[in-house]
């Protein structure tokens, strides 16, 4: 058996973290990774204590019809990047790496052109971290340098979505 990739080797076990997630829409895992070492993961749900729309069984911007990528301010979930940040330590994340893997609840196919959402760069920005990797299919995926979110701001041109 020919061994796995690294960079695969880590979105694998993001595809395995995007199992616990409780949206109906996407299903999402992060890790972050630094030196070879695992230091945190998360995945999309609801604040701790709160009913996760899974439980619901109604998402809210599913029934408004808005765009994916956008009105992220009606979404009981917690973004799987801000859980991962949010669970571990700034200087842990300096120079890591995010590895990222969406999955469609309702197909069970890869989220295409998957990346994270402008609140979730703004985290990864201020977190230290240096490069994502979104997997676009099991063997394939992208590589983002974190600083070319930085120079290239799309908050200054008011782009919606992603």
């Amino acid at each position: 058996m020919e061994r796995r990739d690294k960079k695969n080797y880590y979105l694998d076990l993001a595809e395995v973290v995007s199992q616990r997630s409780t949206c109906l829409r996407r299903h999402y895992g992060a890790v972050i990774v630094k030196n070879d070492e695992v230091i945190s993961t998360g995945y999309v749900g609801a604040p701790r204590q709160r009913k996760n729309c899974t439980d619901l069984g109604i998402c809210i911007r599913q029934k408004l019809n808005i765009p994916r990528g956008e009105r992220y301010e009606l979404c009981r979930s917690v973004h799987a990047e801000a859980n991962a940040i949010i669970s571990s330590s700034r200087d842990k994340m300096m120079g890591a790496s995010l590895f990222l893997v969406g999955i469609e609840a309702d197909t069970g196919e890869y989220v295409k052109n998957a990346v994270c959402c402008s609140m979730c760069k703004r985290l990864v920005i201020n977190a230290g971290i240096e490069y994502v990797y979104v997997r676009d299919d099991k063997d394939n995926y992208r590589e983002i340098k974190v600083s070319d979110w930085v120079e290239n701001d799309e908050s200054l041109e008011g782009t919606l979505g992603y």
